[in-house]
């Protein structure tokens, strides 16, 4: 037997002291709840004007003026209610979390000379969809944040999906904005078509972590509703395969009513699995008949390390995927560079073939053996050659018809 000073805590008042820890965490989670709520409501009506002031700059000005302005009167009442509820008074004052929140709130306080810039259309329709979509993903990436000791793994498994849920709603709705974009000007070039694409591709994943999670009715509320439709299915097609031509407008309207209408119904879906998990929550905070000390002939210690195993893999996965989403733009950008020396090589291919009748195996071997000789890159070699093509003939060696890659 195991004896004890009469003043030290035994397991009882362990177990009682374990149980307020508890209470006092999902009382700080009931409030974080309403927060989250608010973040959705911001980050919809976010997508809202970005979408807005997507067809709006396409246009030059001729189309959803109005919408524009709504939006973006309903994002700024918005905002307002969310920063009254981030103050420190209200959260849990971590490091991690008065990071996210800081940038957020930077983000936020960029609107006024974005809107401005939308208006005068001073900046193209990729900039400001990019500047949009950089404060959606510093929203979004508060609510991994909010609370890292859950301990209850119903309420981690529920957090994911709803994280989960809200990464692939923003993807929808910045596809949304690109496809307004591309049927707004009546063309589609590559660069917008691939990142279309990965739009598109990325959904999946964030939607399989969400089905993985959630109970039985919003899985079927999300198949029921939430599905790209055959007349969205129409229009991808259109995008990623062909030059849907002008139309006054009329394709770009189309697709975002149909993408807005879609949004929407997701947002009653992400409405739904907040409401889940504060009744979780709740339910949670309302369990006083919790004994004091366990059933020994019930307690399994396979069980309790199959939950911490769970809380061990879920809760890491939020934390990955916010890393993830701001990774996304980085990625991007470089795709877009490499993209863009891809275009300038090919350029500098064709010269070669036109003017010196080579195939594209000799003008492509042409360009590494002048990159080799002046220790230069390719793209190097390939921008200078187009810049003195009107000269070229004077400084390119001759075709190696010998010579093989």
């Amino acid at each position: 037997m195991i004896n004890r000073e009469d003043d030290t805590p035994g397991a009882i008042e362990w177990f009682r002291y374990a149980r307020q820890v508890q209470k006092e965490q999902l009382r700080q989670l009931a409030q974080q709840g309403q927060l989250v709520s608010q973040l959705s409501h911001v980050v919809h009506m976010l997508q809202c004007e970005r979408g807005a002031s997507n067809i709006w700059l396409c246009s030059q000005g001729r189309l959803y003026g109005a919408e524009r302005r709504a939006s973006a009167a309903l994002v700024d009442e918005q905002v307002r209610t969310l920063l009254l509820n981030l103050a420190p008074r209200h959260l849990p004052s971590t490091s991690g979390l008065c990071q996210r929140i800081a940038r957020a709130v930077w983000s936020l306080e960029q609107l006024p000379a974005l809107r401005e810039n939308v208006v005068s259309q001073q900046v193209t329709a990729e900039t400001a969809t990019s500047q949009f979509s950089r404060t959606i993903r510093h929203l979004l990436n508060i609510i991994p944040q909010l609370n890292d000791s859950i301990d209850d793994p119903t309420l981690a498994g529920r957090l994911v999906a709803l994280y989960s849920f809200m990464q692939g709603k923003e993807l929808v709705g910045q596809e949304r904005a690109l496809g307004a974009q591309g049927f707004a000007q009546g063309s589609f070039s590559q660069e917008l078509r691939q990142r279309m694409v990965d739009r598109i591709d990325g959904q999946q994943p964030c939607f399989d972590g969400f089905l993985s999670l959630a109970t039985s009715p919003l899985k079927m509320l999300f198949y029921t509703e939430c599905q790209a439709g055959i007349a969205i299915e129409q229009l991808r097609r259109i995008a990623c395969t062909r030059q849907p031509g002008e139309d006054g407008g009329q394709a770009a309207l189309r697709w975002f009513a149909l993408q807005t209408q879609r949004l929407e119904q997701m947002r009653g879906l992400e409405e739904l699995l907040i409401g889940e998990l504060m009744a979780v929550v709740d339910g949670l905070l309302a369990d006083d008949d919790k004994p004091d000390a366990p059933d020994s002939q019930h307690d399994d210690p396979a069980s309790d390390s199959m939950l911490l195993h769970l809380d061990r893999q879920l809760l890491p996965l939020v934390r990955q995927q916010a890393r993830e989403l701001e990774q996304l733009s980085g990625q991007l950008a470089s795709l877009k560079d490499t993209l863009e020396e891809r275009r300038l090589i090919d350029k500098a291919k064709s010269v070669l073939m036109t003017h010196q009748q080579m195939n594209e195996e000799q003008a492509w071997h042409c360009l590494r053996k002048m990159a080799m000789e002046k220790n230069q890159r390719m793209v190097e070699i390939a921008r200078a050659l187009l810049a003195v093509k009107t000269l070229w003939q004077q400084d390119v060696p001759p075709p190696l018809h010998n010579e093989r890659a």
